[in-house]
């Protein structure tokens, strides 16, 4: 079963934010009134190069923006916990209000984060999990991402057949907890003609996930497919498989950008891939830091906020505490891809 299919025809529906923990995102947004501006909030990405971070950092930039707040990015260029404490830290001691942080690890980073924490500084962390925050902003529920992945690929190979994943950092929270369940669906009947060979890790690089494509097609000359829930690694598998004996035979399937993904799939290297708009991730990240700053809400199960134009948000609880669910994911093919520009 494809992920989502159109909610109510529209390909819009990326946009119209519409799942477990969101209300009412048909109302018309309205600013809440008692969210303070003039509030400092560091974003804290993965690392400062990926696209994708760039997007859903540009859509913090604007939630502050229409809030009459300020935005700082600040992180390094490599995907470890290393290269974004010095970000923490600068926040910590220019006084920033709010942290918000897509976790290169879910717990190297605690230390620094408690001491934000114990300085009044909100923490809200999104995209990828960390175990020391007041609320995560996640991208879709984990498990229908995880599962998902694996349903479609596995209806596009027929079933059968050796196939590979190719992940981020080995350390990164988000893609753990979907190859989690990407593992337990495996373990269905209807994939027992399926089989995981081995798990690469990319590191969000482009140089190393092409690396690493290549490797797993070397390492298994009977590979049939290949799954890769990061950006940059399936954007980089399609551009090894789009010039190689490959296209074609191969299935490639993951979570990867319209942007990036859109000749690829175009030109035949694969049919589909899934994504949610990571512009509105970081725009919701964005309104959640500032409600907990301004003292709006705590971070608890079952506290409501609204986010502007996306509407009103419930907290619900999560695998790793309280969340907020940004929405389904959306199937990108041929007939829709040329319409969407993140």
């Amino acid at each position: 079963m494809h992920l989502l299919k159109g909610r109510r025809g529209r390909v819009a529906v990326i946009a119209a934010v519409v799942a477990v923990g969101v209300i009412g995102s048909t109302v018309a947004a309205q600013a809440t009134s008692s969210i303070k501006s003039g509030l400092t909030v560091y974003y804290i990405p993965k690392d400062t190069l990926n696209p994708y971070e760039v997007i859903a950092d540009r859509g913090g930039k604007l939630a502050l923006t229409k809030m009459g707040s300020k935005q700082v990015v600040q992180s390094g260029t490599k995907d470890t916990a290393a290269a974004q404490l010095p970000a923490i830290q600068t926040a910590i001691q220019t006084g920033a209000n709010a942290i918000v942080i897509a976790g290169n690890d879910p717990a190297a980073l605690c230390p620094q984060l408690k001491q934000a924490q114990a300085k009044g500084i909100a923490v809200v962390a999104f995209d990828s999990d960390v175990n020391c925050r007041q609320l995560f902003i996640n991208q879709a529920d984990t498990e229908t991402i995880g599962r998902s992945q694996i349903q479609t690929l596995a209806k596009e190979m027929g079933y059968k057949g050796e196939f590979a994943i190719l992940s981020a950092a080995s350390t990164a929270t988000n893609q753990n907890a979907w190859i989690k369940f990407m593992k337990d669906e495996l373990k269905l009947p209807k994939y027992k003609n399926m089989k995981l060979v081995k798990i690469y890790y990319g590191n969000d690089d482009p140089k190393d996930s092409l690396q690493a494509t290549e490797s797993m097609l070397q390492a298994y000359p009977n590979l049939k497919g290949i799954e890769s829930p990061t950006t940059v690694g399936i954007s980089s598998a399609a551009q090894y498989l789009s010039n190689s004996k490959y296209k074609g035979k191969v299935v490639l399937q993951g979570l990867g950008l319209p942007s990036q993904m859109k000749k690829y799939v175009l030109n035949g290297t694969l049919k589909d891939f899934a994504l949610w708009n990571p512009e509105d991730l970081g725009y919701l990240a964005g309104y959640a830091a500032a409600a907990i700053a301004s003292g709006d809400i705590k971070g608890k199960v079952g506290e409501t906020f609204t986010a502007g134009k996306l509407g009103k948000y419930k907290i619900i609880k999560g695998a790793g505490g309280p969340e907020v669910i940004l929405g389904p994911p959306f199937l990108f093919n041929k007939k829709n891809v040329a319409k969407f520009n993140f």
